[in-house]
């Protein structure tokens, strides 16, 4: 019986084929819409996730904090508050997994005939285990090398690229401000970080290597900032109260004093981006789902229409012993073949358009099953709802008022 209605179903589409294309259009441009834009926005939130797992976990980031001179307050870092000493303070404190002091410049690097300007970031061993950075190739320098001020280097994967090509860069020997440097291994890709920044444009050297030999300090054991990984999320709050009681402790702040440190949770900076970045995901994809509601819409409107064109029919039908549940499927049949018709076209659409958006502007989409599977979902849902209505009319006729219909 169902297999008969869903052919009668097809010849009625068939015999208004124009109406029946433009009503599966609303579906179509909903379903695809809502499509691109969930894949357009989850790839934008796991863009941010992969931004966020290459910083590391659990970090925070301790600067020196601003000071007053004459009168003028200058701006947080204006004047180097934080030492080697502090690090190795902090280190000790219980929950706290690792600490890496760091002491950042701009140096222009040279191999052959090719130089390269880019970030120098002196620090110790602790900074990979921070930063969660792996190797690609050679191994770390030493807490030997920090207390000889060795002169090695780890090179990011772009400083590699653009100083050696294909050529293996390990061993090899560049020059960094006349000084010459060695190469003891090349860091593992980790891209972008939250502000657009190349993470892999860098060169990490020992920081007193960095302090004596290329930037100098004005104070002696002094660096730019300190970062410290915590051994849980749990643990963050403990280990932040501990850090400001430390350093305040050791740079002898009387009681109400201010702090001259700034103390930044980079977790919840970082949550905070892509809880964002999650929300513009949902807004793109309810914004589109509005075109599921315009395309259903569409599809109560042609289905009114039909009912009323065919109302002789249904008269016709009932006085030779068709049921009112009858003609109320044969209807609802009708709505839902034009939905799941224009729901497939339309997922072919959205994909298809997705990996367009990624081909020609080089955004990051994530095209999911689940997105597919909800939007193909809702819009056959939403066809069910509003093609309920008209079949529902077409079943509560009086054949004999049907029969008179002009």
């Amino acid at each position: 019986m169902i297999a008969a209605m869903l052919g009668e179903a097809w010849v009625a589409m068939g015999a208004n084929r124009l109406r029946s294309f433009l009503t599966m259009l609303g579906m179509v441009i909903g379903v695809s819409a809502v499509i691109l834009m969930l894949a357009v926005g989850q790839g934008a939130q796991q863009q941010v996730q992969a931004s966020i797992a290459s910083m590391g976990s659990n970090l925070f980031i301790v600067l020196s904090g601003s000071v007053t001179s004459g009168g003028v307050r200058m701006g947080g870092g204006a004047t180097p508050k934080l030492t080697l000493a502090d690090a190795q303070a902090i280190a000790e404190l219980p929950g706290v997994a690792a600490v890496a002091p760091s002491s950042p410049g701009t140096a222009q690097l040279v191999y052959g005939a090719n130089n390269w300007s880019t970030m120098v970031i002196g620090t110790t061993p602790a900074y990979l285990k921070v930063r969660d950075w792996q190797l690609a190739e050679g191994y770390p320098f030493t807490d030997v090398d920090v207390r000889s001020a060795t002169r090695v280097v780890l090179l990011g994967k772009t400083v590699a690229q653009n100083l050696f090509g294909d050529e293996d860069p390990v061993g090899k020997t560049l020059r960094i401000k006349n000084g010459p440097y060695v190469v003891l291994g090349v860091l593992a890709a980790k891209g972008q970080s939250l502000d657009g920044r190349d993470q892999d444009d860098t060169v990490i050297v020992p920081v007193t290597t960095a302090q004596r030999q290329l930037f100098g300090s004005q104070f002696p054991g002094s660096v730019r900032f300190i970062m410290v990984q915590a051994n849980s999320a749990a643990e963050m709050p403990a280990v932040e109260r501990q850090m400001t009681e430390l350093l305040r402790q050791r740079h002898h702040l009387r009681q109400g004093a201010d702090n001259d440190f700034f103390i930044h949770d980079l977790t919840a900076l970082a949550n905070s981006a892509a809880e964002t970045a999650k929300v513009m995901s949902l807004m793109l994809g309810a914004i589109a789902s509005v075109s599921l509601l315009v395309g259903g819409i569409g599809i109560m409107n042609i289905m009114l229409v039909s009912v009323t064109e065919r109302t002789r029919e249904i008269g016709i039908r009932m006085a030779i012993g068709a049921r009112g549940r009858d003609i109320l499927l044969q209807f609802l049949l009708e709505a839902i073949i034009i939905s799941v018709i224009g729901c497939l076209i339309g997922v072919l659409l959205g994909v298809g358009g997705a990996l367009l958006v990624e081909r020609l502007s080089g955004m990051a989409v994530l095209i999911t099953a689940s997105a597919i599977l909800m939007a193909f979902a809702v819009a056959a849902s939403v066809g069910v709802f509003f093609g309920y209505y008209p079949a529902r009319k077409a079943a509560a006729m009086r054949p004999i008022d049907a029969l008179r219909y002009q």
